[in-house]
């Protein structure tokens, strides 16, 4: 019987051999034993060495985590930074201003000192990673209760991460992989002083604009530069007039050689969060119950934000980066469900469980392990609900609640100290130099009425159950009354505050409510929701591990912003029936877009004569055109924005933004058939900074890699 069972598990994973085989994302360390035989069969010309060294310099030493939600990757020996333009989307407009447009119209530092700095944005390093599983875990006794055993394991991590990083400027990152059975520290070294170099106008490093995000083909120049700054001695410091460009480790050298379909490629990132061995119960409730949700919520959203930033050129700047952030997502749950339903995900991951069962049975540990899985998905759905109301509503889209919710813990303090005080000022400015009162209004009174009707009662604050007939006007109401939706008003109150104004804040109608939300999420959704989740997640860990003992294959663990490696190669796909994409688009393309009526497709002039022109300089193809974006079967998710996408010699080659939508679904379910990674070829890249912009000085900094025929014939 047992054989019997494992000839089924080898036959399905033969037959899914293809699909299994060229996903995931990959710890760098562990390529040696795991991947490079593989990648080196596939066409890559490296070592697992050359990609990831203690000892050397190698790839990962010009891979960076900008700003902790992106990847940016070094281009020069002298700090400086290519990232998209979509990550340094919030300091280009923090920059901007209705006189200084640089949203609109791009910026390009001519020397160093027009290079601006971004208080708050980082650069940061991976210096080594190590598994640190038995230091954390040999300990901990299986007779702990649950708390018990949480407090032992941060009490080891905090340990481990302080004796790694004594005596040194290095942090320790210590985090767990799949579902907690093994752990692994980061060592990191973090840059304070990073300044923004160049960007396109957003009519090219947004050109598609939501109309084409998650979409193929694409035509985006999603490209942004930065530079790192140190001190004399090449070590991060804070912000300094007298600090230098960083000399990094290593610098990607820039292909100029092209492409061509099944090229290796590689993908050396930050990727932000999967979930990979989520069961079909998970999915389901996904597919048809929170995605629909979330997404009707952010088109309510857009629509009002739409409507105020096409009435004022003022609120279109201010509301610009929130737009792009809630459209981003949005979109991409629209695509994942419709890719959940192109792969038949759930019915595929029934076959997995089915798999596991057969090879767990007459394991007693594993008996009802699928059983419980499933009564504690639906016991967790009006929790995950009400929570997903909670973050998408009050604490994310009204901006007033938002700043009520910062001053909770002023109110409960019987003396204030000048830090909360600063802290509140500082929150203040930056809250209304983005901020418009009836953009905000509008949001409440749209949201509010989604809040109270389409929630459980017991989830909704008793003053909005009870202004249900008239929710507009108590909205405007409390929107006039309080002092958190006036700048004046909250500015001269926190200048001149005591202990004795805190009442004034408690009667205040939008902090009223602001604490209503707070309580009904702290006392009845938070808590059931996270015992829920904590015993699904015990649960993942059970079935994880047993899936890697007793199901044969190669398991790599779900993405938590750590560095990893994906692999793939430059692919076209079909994402339906007689549809069949090429994996490259020209400028061309963008030519057939161009629309000057439209904020998505409009063009800068000067680039529209370069093209007509082809005026592409070294940069174009040997066709003679000019390159803008490819597609290949990478696994990447949110957090690879950014990242660097190499060929087999590593060199870079593109910059990886998006995914295409159909292949959203690869957080929880990856198919090489329809899954693929888009980016922006490296060459339209220094053809704008060159050409377009004029900025030659940068090119100049840079390692270009250019064979001639004879050489790429003999290769």
């Amino acid at each position: 019987m047992m054989n019997r069972i494992i000839a089924v598990i080898v036959f399905t994973l033969i037959s899914f051999g293809t699909l299994t085989a060229k996903e995931g994302m990959w710890l760098p360390q562990l390529l040696k034993s795991l991947n490079e035989s593989e990648m080196q069969s596939m066409g890559l010309k490296l070592s697992a060495e050359d990609i990831y060294s203690v000892n050397n310099s190698s790839l990962k030493d010009a891979v960076i985590s900008f700003g902790g939600f992106c990847t940016g990757e070094m281009i020069s020996d002298q700090g400086l930074i290519l990232t998209n333009h979509h990550c340094g989307y919030g300091k280009i407009q923090s920059h901007s201003s209705v006189e200084n447009d640089y949203l609109t119209n791009g910026y390009w530092a001519n020397n160093h000192s027009e290079e601006l700095k971004n208080p708050g944005l980082t650069a940061t390093f991976i210096i080594r990673i190590e598994d640190v599983t038995d230091e954390i875990l040999n300990s901990i006794s299986a007779d702990l209760t649950k708390e018990e055993r949480e407090k032992a394991i941060k009490a080891a991590i905090d340990s481990t991460a302080k004796l790694a990083t004594e005596g040194t400027h290095y942090d320790a990152v210590i985090k767990p992989f799949y579902y907690g059975n093994e752990y692994y520290m980061f060592i990191t070294e973090t840059f304070k002083d990073v300044r923004l170099v160049g960007a396109p106008p957003s009519s090219i490093g947004k050109f598609g604009g939501d109309t084409d995000n998650w979409m193929w083909p694409r035509h985006t120049g999603d490209f942004s530069l930065f530079r790192i700054y140190a001190d004399k001695d090449n070590k991060p410091a804070e912000y300094s007039e007298d600090n230098v460009p960083f000399k990094p480790r290593h610098h990607f050298p820039i292909s100029l050689n092209g492409i061509k379909k099944g090229d290796f490629t590689m993908v050396y990132g930050f990727p932000g969060r999967t979930q990979e061995y989520l069961t079909s119960y998970a999915i389901q409730q996904i597919k048809e119950v929170i995605n629909p949700r979330r997404i009707d919520i952010r088109e309510k959203a857009l629509e009002v934000m739409d409507k105020h930033m096409d009435a004022s050129d003022e609120v279109r700047i201010k509301y610009a980066s929130k737009y792009a952030s809630i459209a981003n997502y949005w979109k991409k749950w629209l695509g994942e469900n419709r890719g959940l339903e192109k792969a038949n995900a759930i019915e595929s991951k029934k076959e997995q469980e089915d798999l596991f069962v057969k090879a767990t049975a007459g394991k007693p540990k594993y008996d009802n392990l699928m059983n419980e899985f499933e009564k504690r998905y639906t016991a967790i759905e009006d929790y995950e609900q009400a929570r997903s109301y909670f973050i998408e509503i009050p604490y994310r889209k009204v901006e007033a609640i938002g700043l009520a919710s910062a001053f909770r813990d002023l109110v409960k303090s019987e003396e204030p100290t000048e830090e909360q005080l600063e802290k509140l000022k500082k929150r203040i400015e930056a809250h209304f130099k983005d901020y418009d009162y009836a953009t905000d209004m509008e949001l409440a009174q749209v949201l509010f009425k989604k809040y109270q009707t389409e929630l459980p009662e017991q989830f909704v604050p008793k003053s909005l159950k009870s202004n249900q007939s008239k929710l507009d006007s108590y909205v405007k109401e409390m929107y006039d009354e309080s002092l958190f939706t006036k700048r004046k008003d909250i500015e001269d109150f926190i200048a001149d505050y005591s202990a004795k104004d805190a009442k004034k804040i408690e009667k205040d109608p939008i902090f009223q409510l602001t604490l209503a939300f707070w309580d009904i999420y702290k006392d009845q959704i938070s808590p059931e929701y996270g015992r829920l989740s904590d015993e699904i997640d015990s649960l993942s860990k059970i079935y994880v591990a047993a899936l890697r003992e007793f199901v044969p294959g190669r398991y790599y663990p779900d993405a938590n912003s750590t560095l990893r490696l994906a692999y793939g190669k430059v692919d076209n796909y079909e994402p339906r029936d007689a549809v069949n994409y090429e994996f490259y688009t020209t400028t061309e393309g963008i030519i057939e877009k161009y629309d000057p009526g439209s904020d998505d497709f409009d063009l800068p002039d000067n680039l529209i004569q370069l093209i007509e022109n082809e005026d592409y300089g070294q940069y174009a193809d040997e066709n003679g055109h000019m390159p803008v974006c490819f597609t290949a079967s990478n696994h990447t998710t949110g957090g690879n924005s950014g990242s660097p996408v190499i060929n087999a010699n590593g060199e870079l080659i593109g910059l990886n933004f998006d995914r295409n939508w159909e292949g959203t679904m690869s957080d929880i379910t990856y198919d090489i058939n329809q899954c693929r990674n888009i980016s922006v070829d490296v060459r339209y890249v220094l053809f704008i900074v060159d050409k377009f912009a004029g900025a030659t000085h940068l090119i100049e900094e840079m390692t270009l890699v250019k064979n001639t025929a004879e050489e790429k014939k003999g290769e």
